[in-house]
Parts: structure tokens; sequence; C-alpha cells
């Protein structure tokens, strides 16, 4: 079909005698000019040799290319940064993970304005590339397209399924003397047998869930393990549908509204999914336009049944999500109880509502609990606030028995300080351990603690402390671990004026934590605290460290859709 571009913003560099400097390189690559006049789609990855999360990637881009060119437009390629939280954690390179996502954004934004694209294809695989490749779709809002890498497969360990989060959970073992050096090698030596991201409900899988939930990937797409061939199934389906919302001109924030945002948090809550996802939906809301906070994330998930039984709280992996029916299974469940919003609309031009209508519940199984019988009725993240967190704070409680913890506070001004402390056994059972100056600002960076919550765990301490940070869990953390504590250390917030000994009250039935201090002793603190610097003052995590937001807003670094006088895909 002959296309009329004079609403693309592709015309600027394909149609008119102005535009033949710009033909003459499409020509150089071998283009034809059938091809230089179709629509230009972007197809963005994160591929890179640094983990196996993104190492399939370059593969699946080949095969929605293929999709794009069957269904008559034009596919261009090209990749964008990704930090890899695995790698990252437990140094000071995980202060890179949460900036990634904004540079992915930011690069991916650069790319398509730079060469005018009209839709775009985006794969990620690990942790923040989800988030940033979903949120700069509904930055530019031309037509788009997300899929995810796919998981790692499971480990064997001794007859047991494994991930990578046993491993961090080994080397608290290794400390104790539970584990050899011989079976701390054993087990990393096999954790990891494929291509894909972090096998359990962590972050990248939680964000694949959401893909689906929010409508911005098709159904199905969030389940596969990076090395089934169906990956590549969907890919060439993800290339031919983003053809066909060019042609029906349906856009991100199309898709993207307060009520979709609110299925993506109740598909966080039935997983057990990770307290990431309440930064990384109120920043993808921000891009629309829409007011959507951390609170606002927490109320949608209380609300929520919880459902499926997943890594770290439960006991599956993604692979067996998907064996069983995937987040399909889990998101019809939702429907069936009155709670999922089925009338939003899909990247399938459909909405969730008709694309669920063929699914049906597996038998036979205990990944998915039915909703007429779930885990239970909360869902499996909730939110705090306080005196000690003002602007709220963030714990899963997947898994948990005890959902209340008191004792005095230890307090450590870095994640590091904190982990040796543990790794050195310099704590008390019934500790509150403080891992404070670790927040957007202040670390700068917010990092994830997995390191040492998987040293607490090894060490058969996991359930006898509780740990809170102005910084990050891993989506693969469990236990009393409360993240996103605002106001953060850094500008002056209450858990900056702990002192060891200071009393903390966790209840995560309420919703509340506090410290045991008059308002008039926090004042009197307050008054005395001076601001710390940290050591990275130059570079892109200081450049990060001025303009990032509150965690409780999505950690944002920019003023989003609100404040735009331009939309991209209308230029």
């Amino acid at each position: 079909m002959k296309w009329d571009k004079t609403k693309l913003v592709s015309r600027y560099v394909t149609e008119g005698p102005k535009s033949a400097p710009h033909r003459s390189y499409y020509y150089a690559m071998g283009m034809t000019e059938e091809e230089i006049h179709q629509p230009l789609v972007g197809v963005a990855t994160c591929w890179n040799e640094a983990a196996p999360c993104n190492i399939a990637l370059q593969r699946q881009a080949q095969s929605v290319k293929k999709g794009v060119s069957e269904n008559g437009a034009t596919p261009r390629e090209f990749t964008t940064i990704t930090v890899t939280d695995g790698i990252a954690m437990g140094h000071e390179g995980m202060r890179s993970s949460l900036p990634s996502r904004d540079v992915i954004a930011d690069s991916v934004e650069l790319t398509m304005r730079g060469h005018c694209y009209d839709a775009l294809v985006g794969l990620a695989g690990c942790d923040k590339s989800l988030p940033g490749m979903m949120m700069v779709m509904v930055r530019l809002n031309v037509p788009s397209v997300f899929m995810y890498g796919g998981s790692i497969l499971p480990g064997k360990f001794r007859g047991k399924d494994v991930t990578v989060i046993d491993v961090f959970e080994g080397v608290g073992k290794h400390a104790t003397g539970e584990f050899s050096d011989a079976d701390l090698k054993e087990m990393e030596c096999c954790a990891c047998p494929s291509s894909g991201a972090c096998g359990g409900q962590f972050t990248a899988n939680t964000m694949a869930c959401v893909s689906e939930a929010i409508g911005l990937a098709l159904p199905g797409s969030a389940g596969a393990p990076a090395p089934y061939e169906t990956r590549d199934e969907y890919a060439v389906a993800s290339g031919k549908a983003i053809v066909e919302l060019i042609r029906k001109n349906i856009r991100p924030r199309d898709i993207v509204t307060r009520k979709s945002l609110e299925n993506a948090a109740m598909i966080v809550a039935a997983t057990g999914g990770s307290t990431n996802a309440a930064l990384h939906l109120p920043a993808l809301a921000h891009e629309a336009g829409i007011d959507f906070d951390l609170h606002d994330v927490c109320d949608v998930m209380r609300r929520t049944p919880y459902l499926a039984s997943l890594k770290p709280g439960g006991k599956y992996v993604a692979k067996d999500l998907f064996d069983v029916g995937g987040v399909s299974v889990v998101l019809k469940e939702l429907l069936k109880g009155g709670y999922l919003h089925g009338d939003c609309l899909t990247v399938t031009g459909k909405t969730i509502a008709e694309n669920l209508e063929g699914v049906e519940f597996p038998e036979n199984q205990d990944v998915i609990y039915p909703i007429t019988n779930p885990i239970s009725m909360t869902g499996g993240v909730v939110g705090l606030k306080g005196n000690l967190a003002p602007d709220g704070a963030i714990v899963k409680i997947a898994g948990m028995d005890n959902l209340s913890f008191e004792g005095p506070a230890r307090c450590f001004d870095s994640e590091q300080e904190c982990f040796d402390a543990v790794q050195n056994r310099q704590y008390k059972e019934g500790d509150v351990l403080v891992i404070r100056y670790e927040g957007p600002k202040g670390g700068p960076g917010m990092r994830e603690m997995l390191s040492t919550t998987g040293a607490l765990y090894g060490q058969g301490m996991g359930g006898k402390v509780a740990l809170i940070t102005d910084g990050r869990f891993s989506g693969g953390t469990r236990g009393f671990c409360i993240g996103h504590v605002g106001p953060e250390a850094a500008i002056g917030g209450p858990i900056g004026l702990l002192k060891d000994g200071d009393i903390i009250r966790i209840d995560a039935e309420k919703g509340t934590m506090d410290v045991q201090l008059s308002d008039e002793e926090i004042a009197a603190r307050r008054q005395n605290w001076k601001p710390r610097q940290n050591k990275y003052q130059s570079g892109v995590l200081w450049k990060y460290a001025q303009l990032v937001g509150p965690a409780v807003k999505g950690a944002v670094t920019h003023p989003g859709a609100k404040a735009e006088e331009h939309v991209y895909a209308d230029l």
C-alpha cells in the first residue's frame, strides 16, 4: 500500500526535494525507494554483553524487524545502554542502576527525535531497562509496542530450583560456615543456566507482567523464557502489531491511563512483585501527565488479592508461571473478581477484557490460586507512613507471617558499613538496621541492598532483624525490609536524625512506621543536622543528584507531560 506521510514525523527526512540529502544516506545503506517512503519504525534494544538478561535481545530484534517489514513498514534497529543489577549489586556500581532508567529513556528519545522515526518497538531484558523503555514510549507518544526479552531458566542445585538470589544468600551461608568454598562454587556455577533475566518475581519479571497489564505489550509476550523460540514468534507478532497501530493511530497515551496504571499495580500485588514497581509506575504516570504516586500504588496493592506463588515470597519462578498459562491467567482471575479495569485499550487494538476472553484457569497446579481462594486478601506489597517516613515507604510482605516488628535502631551511613557489620555478625537479633544516605540524591543513585539482605538470610537472621533504608531493595529481597523511606536523609528526612538505640515500631498490617520520639525531640535534632557531601561531585551521578526528585513521585528527572509544549508524535 502507498502510505500518506503528511502526518508522520518521518516526512521530514524522506519526502520532497529538501529530503534528497537524507535519502542519499538511506540509499547508502541499501534501502529501496519503497522502504524509504514507508513509515520508519525504530527497533530499540538494550542488547549488550554485560549479563545474560540482555544477551538474547539482538536475536529477538531481527524477528521484530521481520514482522515490521512483512506488514509494510521499514524497521531501523538501534541499541541503548543498560546496567544489570546482578552485576552492579553490592558495590559502587549499583549507584548507576536507577539513573540508567532515565538515560535509557533519554537516549531512545534522542535517537527517535534525531532520525524522525514514526513508531517504536522496544525490547528490554533487565530491571531498569523495562520501565526506561516504557517511559520513553509514553513520553514520545508515537505508536509503540513493548516486548520483554524473557526470563532465565531456573538452575538446579542438589535437586532444587535456584536463582541468582540463592547465590547472594549463599554468600551469607559461606560467612557462617554453613557453605564451604566448594559449596558456594558449585552453586554459582549452576544457578544461571541460560540467557534471560532473573527467574523469580524480581524487578524484571514484575515489570514484564506490568507491560501486559498496562496494555503496552502483546498478551502472553511476557512469559516465555529467553531461550524459547516462542519469544521470536512474539517478536514477529510485535513487529506486525506496530504497523497496525500506525494505521489506526493508537498511541501510548491512549493506553496508559489512570485505570491502566491501577491494573499495573494490581498485577504487581497479585504476583508478589518487586517494590521497585512503586518507583516505576509513578515515573510512567509522570510521562503521561497523570498523578499516581507511591501512595496510589500502595492503595491499589492493599486492596488486591495475592494470587501467584512466585519467588522470593513463594515457591515458583517465571517459567512455572508461563507453563500454567502466564500472566493472562492472573489477569483473568482479577477480572473475574471485579478488580481489573477490563475496558482499558491495549496494543492489540482491543480492550484487555477482550484479550482475555479465551483464557481459562488451569487445574491441578498451585502456581496461581483462584480469585475465590487467594493466598491472601492483601497484595504482596504494602505502603507504610509515620513520623519516620512522612512521605512514605514500602515493604514486600509476600510470604511473611509476622507483619509487625519493634526494636532498637542500629544506624549505618552507607550500605557498605551495614554489610561489613552483617558479615562480621556485629548486630543483635531484634535490631532494626538503618541504612541511610542511600536515597536518590544522597547516594546518589538509590542503591539496592540485596547483598546485605541476602547475607542476613544466609545467616538465618532474615526474620529476626528488620532493615530500613532511604535506598531500595531488590525485587529478590524478602523479609522485613523497608525501602524508599522519605524524605531521604540527604535532605534532612527523619531517617537521617536517628541515633543508635532509638526504638522503631513497624506495623505492615496498619501501614505505619514510627520512631518513639516526640515531635519536639525530632525538631531539636533537625536543628543540629548538617547536610553531607557525597564523593560524586562531577559526572553523571552529580548530574543525576541535581535533577532527581523524591522516591514518592518516582525519582523522576524532568517536569513530565504536564509541562510539555509539544508532543513529538505531532511535530
